[in-house]
């Protein structure tokens, strides 16, 4: 590990690439079916568990596409409320579509998620 000695009376300056993290951006992603319109995603991650999310997002409906680290998402149109036993089971962390289809849709039927044995559906009604 690096050590850093700071000295005071001397202005800092510099840049620092501040790279996307999967965590947040799956939920950042999940919350773009709040807005109907177009949201902008930058500094998006390219992993398996983002395209997985951007798959969920393209079966309710939304555009999604990507360009480099940049992903937009247009959910200006839904057109339902319940996401598949396979789109769910892609990875675990696809329960966080559970409160963003509650807020937009008033209701959502979701399986259970990726990592999950049980396999019957729930419903959700708002």
């Amino acid at each position: 590990m690096a050590d850093y000695w700071i000295e005071g009376g001397h202005r800092l300056s510099g840049e620092v690439t501040v790279h996307g993290a999967k965590n947040s951006a799956l939920h950042i992603l999940a919350a773009c079916i709040l807005v109907p319109g177009e949201c902008i995603i930058q500094e998006c991650p390219n992993l398996t568990d983002i395209d997985a999310t951007c798959r969920i997002l393209e079966h309710l409906g939304c555009r999604v596409t990507r360009e480099g680290s940049t992903v937009r998402v247009d959910s200006s149109v839904l057109e339902c409320c319940d996401v598949p036993d396979h789109l769910m089971r892609e990875m675990r962390s696809s329960i966080v579509f559970l409160g963003a289809m509650l807020g937009r849709c008033g209701r959502a039927r979701l399986s259970y998620p990726g990592g999950c044995e049980a396999k019957w559906r729930r419903s959700f009604l708002g």
